[in-house]
């Protein structure tokens, strides 16, 4: 029997559009929005975190003036369902376990599907110029923001519930997905007012793990997706949401490939349909973060496209490369899987289906999951030339052509 999953009702509409509702218009723009024609003098809350120097399962938590992840992010994302901010209503949209040996969750989203904003760039190109023009954050409206999110400048855990914007440093803000995939959808987006194009830096990347630190839930993650994996946007974010339930790729068996000197673990997913690494320790946080975001540019710098889960309160984060759109550009992949109308994106590669069609939702399986998700994956031999360039240019300051000295050779 499938389990189904409950969830508390809400209303909920559509606001995140280029053309806001005049009513709201106010100021600057008159649009309330988050560029500068309109931040001055606006207010926001802001969490100011501690900048952790161990790995979250090293350091004992800081008690916080506000609980991060239950009354900041879920609980004013329930304020913005209640305002009408969405686009549909996800907590509305049928959730299983699809029996079998991978525990594959599947949603049926027929809304995400209809309302989702449109691709706007090339999907050949994991590297593109951010183009003012297109749509970006910059246009959002200030109430889909939740709050700031930034380090603490005294070291300690701060909340201001009505801070300044300083639009000299360019905040970085935690917003509402207005096309949610799951509950406490949202959107962190490093230094908004850069106009930085999606693609990781090392900078961005740390922010995202000390996000999934502070929300101190194993089933609070965050998710990337580079452009040519199913990112629909040029501006540079993660994903997060908080769902109760393990992911498959969590639970999926791995092998070790080498260790680094900064006690960064890498290993690469065992049978499982993605071929993909995992990182793990570090001798602190900053290390982890390097060490991924270092194979993230890597990926980007060589044209590959990819996608990252980070899991386990920011301590395990796995590392996706991908080839879907690329095969559906050439016309490579099954007409069955292309009538899904499925982007198998972060999630997706995760375990959790995000289904368009109830024939689809209907007739789940282990089978179907796995057909879909093995398209994705780079083949063996791709694989491995992947993973040599990765390990060459994170142990080595980003030059792959430097050969692995013998206890970093892989195992």
């Amino acid at each position: 029997m499938m389990m189904k999953i409950k969830k508390v009702p809400t209303v909920v509409s559509n606001y995140q559009n280029d053309e806001a509702d005049e009513g709201r218009r106010v100021g600057g723009c008159g649009r309330n929005c988050l560029n500068k024609c309109c931040l001055p003098g606006a207010k926001l809350p802001l969490y100011a975190f501690k900048k952790r120097e161990n790995s979250p399962g090293d350091e004992k938590k800081q008690e916080a003036p506000v609980a991060f992840l239950d009354s900041l992010v879920l609980g004013e994302w329930d304020d913005r369902m209640k305002k009408g901010l969405f686009r549909y209503d996800v907590t509305a949209c049928e959730t299983k376990m699809i029996p079998g040996q991978f525990g594959f969750i599947a949603q049926l989203n027929e809304g995400r599907h209809l309302k989702k904003r449109p691709t706007e760039f090339r999907v050949d190109k994991v590297l593109q110029p951010f183009d003012g023009s297109k749509f970006n954050f910059s246009k959002v409206g200030q109430e889909e923001v939740l709050f700031q999110f930034e380090a603490s400048e005294d070291g300690e855990v701060q909340f201001h519930p009505n801070a300044p914007i300083d639009i000299a440093t360019s905040p970085s803000v935690v917003a509402i997905n207005v096309s949610p995939i799951e509950y406490g959808h949202v959107l962190l987006i490093p230094r908004i007012l850069e106009s930085l194009p999606q693609r990781i830096d090392r900078e961005s990347f740390l922010l995202a793990l000390h996000m999934a630190a502070e929300a101190g839930s194993p089933y609070f993650r965050l998710g990337y997706n580079s452009l040519g994996a199913f990112a629909t946007i040029n501006h540079l974010h993660f994903q997060a949401y908080y769902l109760a339930l393990t992911f498959p790729i969590e639970k999926a068996p791995t092998n070790k490939i080498t260790s680094l000197d900064v006690g960064v673990k890498i290993s690469e997913l065992v049978n499982y349909p993605v071929r993909g690494l995992v990182f793990e320790g570090g001798n602190t946080l900053e290390d982890l973060s390097n060490s991924v975001s270092d194979a993230c540019i890597c990926l980007q710098e060589n044209n590959i496209a990819y996608n990252v889960l980070i899991s386990d309160f920011g301590n395990r984060i796995f590392l996706l490369p991908q080839c879907y759109a690329e095969k559906q550009a050439l016309g490579e992949v099954r007409a069955e899987l292309l009538d899904t109308q499925v982007n198998p994106a972060v999630w997706e590669i995760s375990g959790h289906m995000v289904l368009k069609r109830k024939k689809d939702y209907d007739e789940a399986s282990d089978e179907n999951a796995w057909k879909l998700l093995a398209e994705v994956s780079l083949s063996e031999e791709r694989f491995k030339e992947v993973n040599a360039l990765i390990i060459g240019a994170i142990a080595y300051g980003g030059d792959p052509d430097v050969k692995p000295r013998p206890h970093e050779r892989s195992h």
